[in-house]
């Protein structure tokens, strides 16, 4: 996933601040916590089961493994903080096998990337963050069910193939399940056919080549899992209402 870090299990005190406008992600997780607060506009983001309409000054708090997706509404601008476990050891200890049962809370502090210069302002930022979502919302044990460990494992089986040969048959043979029953599972845990899903990521992954990158069109429809490029072209225009080209035209 193209801005959210891959964090593995042997990472240690990783932070990521974005401001990042009209951003749109499709559904997955991460071991990292993740904060959102919105700036100006609206966002809906869905966490597991619950459906959140961010406006201006609103924030969530996805713990780590949660599933979430983020759609801007009309238009929005964010501030993004992505960090690991071990920058919040102690909340993490105390909370690890427990998910909030309201994710949005409400931060009365000033978050400006000027302050954080340091690990030290980086923590003290974090932990002020966690002490406000404690004091909002209160916790629930986690229970993960063997149908959304197999959600997950596709999703993973996505963010690692979406560039070659990638589909629900593949994913099927590969995890060592019935394609019929990962298709429908897939569907009522996203509402969404896989290759809907699949389309939507990689069209996500090829917006952040347009904004980030000097690769030629056809170069970022290779590298996103398009052999042709008129299927690009067309799937992009489906996601994003414009071509490619006029997309990077208006940045």
């Amino acid at each position: 996933m193209y801005f959210f870090e891959k964090h593995g299990l042997d990472e240690k005190q990783t932070f990521n601040y974005s401001v990042l406008e009209n951003i749109s992600f499709p559904l997955h997780f991460h071991r990292a916590y993740e904060i959102i607060l919105v700036e100006s506009g609206e966002m809906s983001i869905k966490i597991e089961e619950m459906q959140y309409t961010l406006r201006a000054h609103e924030a969530v708090f996805i713990f780590p493994n949660q599933l979430h997706e983020l759609v801007t509404v009309t238009h929005s601008v964010c501030k993004l903080l992505i960090f690991s476990p071990e920058m919040v050891g102690q909340f993490y200890s105390s909370y690890k096998r427990s998910i909030p049962i309201n994710n949005q809370f409400t931060i009365l502090f000033d978050v400006n990337e000027t302050h954080l210069d340091t690990v030290f302002a980086q923590k003290s930022l974090l932990y002020n963050c966690c002490d406000a979502l404690i004091k909002q919302t209160s916790f629930e044990g986690i229970t993960l069910s063997p149908q959304r460990k197999i959600i997950q494992n596709i999703l993973l089986y996505v963010d690692t193939h979406y560039a070659n040969e990638c589909t629900l048959k593949t994913a099927a043979q590969t995890l060592q399940y019935d394609y019929a029953y990962l298709s429908k599972l897939f569907y009522q845990y996203t509402q969404l056919t896989f290759t809907d899903y699949l389309n939507r990521y990689r069209i996500t992954q090829a917006t952040y080549y347009l904004e980030n990158t000097e690769l030629t069109i056809k170069e970022i429809a290779h590298s996103c899992g398009y052999n042709n490029l008129r299927t690009f072209n067309r799937n992009f225009r489906q996601y994003k209402a414009s071509s490619p080209s006029h997309y990077r035209k208006n940045l």
